[in-house]
């Protein structure tokens, strides 16, 4: 086991802030080197190799490495909603999830926990965790963070947003995005290789890499299509998502103050089929709903 302290300050992320995190100091993500978590429970909106019909163990992370302005997970991603938990609770948060009949172990927004959350799962393992493990990630990870997980995630769900590092900087403060993402998968890649599924269709093993259609940004999202089809072709699953929601209230530029329209996705999911892609999920109908998003009030914790 490697240790935990962080003696250079906190290098996880691609900001490699440097933050002294072990002294209480917090960087971007904005929380120290302690566990912070607002929800771990069965989870039934992940893709349908994700989520089964058992439902995925999903833990919900507080913190993030990105500051997206249209962020649905606005209250714990920035901190505001959460709790602070031990690893050794973690572990048997894991443990009580593979009991409740989860397909598989969800880490949503992991990335700047990766030290306690690789010995959480080392100890779970150790006492009789056997589902898959599932890295639920926004795309912008760091070498430190994917290496602590190697050997211990087996399904890396991540997202791509952006392949316009203009948008990355507007809309989520990340103008290298497009670059750390395209090495972050590559790392991944490496890690757990080609999908695996189960007798029932669930995943075992393998990368889903998420987009988000962004209303009047379809040539962002094609050259993310076009980008992942063209280096992993169909080794990698793509999701294509049209659920993109303005949440009431909040401060959006102009530019995201609608929902995307019908003939939008209608073109990336006809842009797809022309690449030819074939592991592909798709969603059909009127998706943009408030009611994808769980209540953050600390539910398993």
């Amino acid at each position: 086991m490697r240790s935990l302290r962080t003696d250079s300050g906190c290098r996880l992320c691609p900001r490699n802030c440097g933050a002294d995190r072990e002294h209480g100091k917090t960087g971007f993500c904005k929380v120290p080197a302690e566990l912070y978590a607002a929800r771990a429970a069965l989870h039934f909106w992940e893709e349908p190799c994700i989520s089964g019909e058992r439902g995925s163990g999903t833990v919900f992370f507080s913190g993030c490495t990105l500051r997206c302005v249209y962020c649905q997970n606005a209250s714990i991603a920035r901190a505001d909603a959460g709790r602070r938990i031990t690893w050794e609770r973690l572990t048997e948060i894991f443990l009580e999830l593979q009991e409740q009949g989860a397909h598989n172990i969800n880490l949503v927004t992991p990335t700047h926990y990766a030290p306690w959350i690789s010995k959480a799962l080392q100890r779970a393992v150790d006492q009789g965790l056997k589902l898959p493990v599932v890295y639920n990630c926004g795309g912008y990870e760091g070498e430190e963070s994917l290496r602590w997980m190697e050997g211990l995630v087996d399904i890396y769900l991540t997202d791509f947003k952006y392949m316009d590092s203009a948008l990355a900087a507007r809309y989520s403060q990340a103008p290298d995005y497009p670059e750390e993402a395209k090495k972050a998968l590559d790392r991944m890649f490496r890690q757990v290789g080609t999908p695996v599924f189960d007798r029932e269709g669930m995943m075992q093993k393998g990368i889903i890499v998420r987009h988000l259609l962004l209303p009047g940004a379809l040539k962002n999202a094609k050259a993310v299509v076009k980008y992942v089809y063209e280096t992993y072709g169909d080794e990698v699953y793509l999701s294509l998502m049209n659920q993109y929601t303005p949440l009431e209230g909040a401060n959006l530029p102009e530019s995201l103050n609608r929902k995307v329209t019908k003939r939008e996705y209608e073109r990336l999911v006809d842009y797809a089929l022309d690449l030819g892609v074939t592991n592909a999920f798709i969603q059909e109908g009127d998706t943009a709903k408030e009611s994808f998003i769980p209540a953050f009030e600390g539910t398993g914790l």
